[in-house]
């Protein structure tokens, strides 16, 4: 899987949607992610609306690349009937990488914007998403195709890498 090797956050788009194919993929791939006990905890809203995507894009200081973006998914979780509610979170992680990585498949470009664990933040993202209160948001991923190419960094450290025998 050369993904993981290529996948860069990427924040400035051009105005080309994302076909409605290609966003089936993300959420499919976002979907396909695991859970603790598989209790699959997501439910995404997405948005092409110009005017969601900016509103969106005032929810963090960090949201702005949803401003320029033509599609946001905001991935949520479920508060209620969880078996492993502390788990939610990390499930959603898995979920969000699972979308980058076929982001990258796609020839798209994305960026995973953090919106949980962060109140206010949540609220925000839940008043412009009208987000049911039995969800939380967890994250504003802006997705479209790269206005630029980034490389990726090289993050291999072996001073990381600790063998216990």
């Amino acid at each position: 899987m050369n993904a993981i090797f290529k996948r860069t956050s990427v924040r400035k788009y051009t105005d080309q949607p994302v076909e409605p194919e290609k966003i089936e993929l993300l959420l499919r791939a976002a979907m396909a992610a695991p859970s603790a006990c598989n209790q699959q905890p997501w439910e995404f809203y997405l948005t092409d609306s110009k005017e969601k995507l900016i509103a969106l894009g005032g929810c963090s200081r960090y949201a702005t690349p949803t401003i320029g973006a033509p599609l946001a998914i905001v991935p949520c979780y479920r508060k209620n009937d969880l078996i492993a509610p502390d788990y939610a979170e990390i499930d959603l992680s898995a979920c969000v990488e699972n979308i980058l990585l076929e982001v990258e498949e796609l020839g798209l470009g994305a960026v995973w914007m953090g919106i949980a664990p962060g109140r206010d933040r949540m609220e925000n993202v839940r008043k412009v998403l009208g987000v049911d209160d039995s969800l939380e948001p967890f994250a504003i991923i802006s997705v479209g195709y790269p206005a630029v190419e980034n490389k990726q960094q090289n993050r291999f450290d072996t001073t990381r890498i600790h063998w216990v025998k």
